[in-house]
């Protein structure tokens, strides 16, 4: 017997839609301040890049380009994530995120990587003389972008310290284990950046040092494997929750050991759970009652334990039970499952 979701408490619920907001609210003034650094220190390098001829300013250009109009993308994800259920999308708008960072990480590797490969060749090939006028103003700009993308990802890295005392970890478990797209994809972004810099001011030492314009074309290369590197981490968490990620072990495990500690429930033989958003969450679990209850009780417990868990996990929105005979091979599933979900296996 399959049951929805039931209404959870109005304090309950006022107080989980209070957060998300108030997240989303500093998740939108991190990327609005990385995108207004971007826009300023793109244009600043495509003139020195111009003025220079610095094949490595020229592949920090294309950076800074893509990186501004992710955040484009990055705002729109915001926006449309926030729509309102309806009869075609019943669960939300919540994959809006990780559809739209996809489009990002696309972005940095088409736009960014892609061209600063082509800059690094053709510096390589070139007859790598020695360095033109110009190359003050493009370590310059270089030492300013630097400071820019650098306050930027302080920004960035400040709301994950903030999350982290929130949730009671570690600042360095919330920036593995975040899981908010928008805000994983400006960290990256303003890493990358601050990374690409220093490679594109140790080309252009180099060149400086050497005579050998060809230096800059290995800076430009090794941006361009940045950029790559980048996309492809972005693009892997973003495909993992589209595809459909469950909730962390911690909260699996605690949502078990509830389940497990009702009277009423004789055995639990499945817990599912799939992410729909950074503040959303689905739980179907398939649950074996004690004997003995007829229907009315069972429906009784099962809108008091969905009640409770929404309650309890306010990220846990939309939870669904499953109320059968568990037979021999369920009680198997009940123990593996119990082992599964032990302290031990925790990642």
């Amino acid at each position: 017997m399959a049951t929805p979701d039931g209404a959870a408490s109005t304090a309950s619920a006022d107080a989980a839609d209070e957060a998300p907001g108030s997240r989303d609210g500093e998740t939108r003034g991190t990327v609005f301040v990385a995108m207004g650094a971007n826009l300023v220190i793109a244009g600043a390098k495509v003139a020195g890049g111009i003025v220079s001829g610095s094949s490595a300013l020229l592949s920090e250009a294309a950076h800074s380009v893509a990186d501004s109009l992710n955040e484009v993308f990055l705002l729109a994800a915001l926006r449309r994530s926030k729509k309102r259920p309806d009869s075609r999308h019943p669960f939300g708008y919540g994959k809006e995120r990780y559809f739209w960072s996809l489009l990002a990480a696309v972005g940095i590797f088409v736009m960014g990587g892609c061209f600063s490969f082509y800059q690094g060749i053709h510096a390589l090939g070139s007859s790598g003389g020695g360095p033109s006028g110009g190359y003050l103003v493009a370590v310059l700009i270089l030492v300013v972008a630097g400071l820019m993308e650098g306050t930027s990802l302080a920004r960035a890295l400040w709301q994950v310290r903030c999350e982290a005392r929130g949730k009671g970890r570690g600042f360095l478990k919330q920036l593995r284990n975040g899981d908010d797209p928008a805000l994983r994809t400006v960290i990256g972004e303003d890493a990358g950046a601050v990374t690409g810099v220093l490679l594109a001011l140790g080309g252009i030492f180099l060149h400086l040092a050497t005579g050998d314009g060809r230096w800059e074309g290995v800076a430009s290369l090794a941006i361009a494997l940045l950029l790559v590197y980048i996309a492809y981490g972005l693009g892997r968490d973003a495909r993992g929750q589209l595809v459909g990620e469950a909730v962390s072990h911690r909260v699996r495990r605690e949502v078990h050991a509830f389940l497990d500690r009702q009277p009423e429930i004789d055995a639990v033989t499945a817990l599912l759970t799939m992410r729909l958003s950074p503040d959303s969450a689905l739980l179907a679990a398939r649950v074996d009652l004690v004997p003995g209850a007829d229907s009315e009780e069972v429906e009784e417990v099962a809108v008091r334990i969905k009640s409770e868990i929404a309650e309890r996990w306010s990220e846990v929105d939309h939870v669904f039970l499953d109320i059968t005979d568990a037979g021999a091979s369920g009680r198997l599933h009940a123990q593996q499952l119990r082992r599964d979900l032990s302290p031990q296996a925790d990642s």
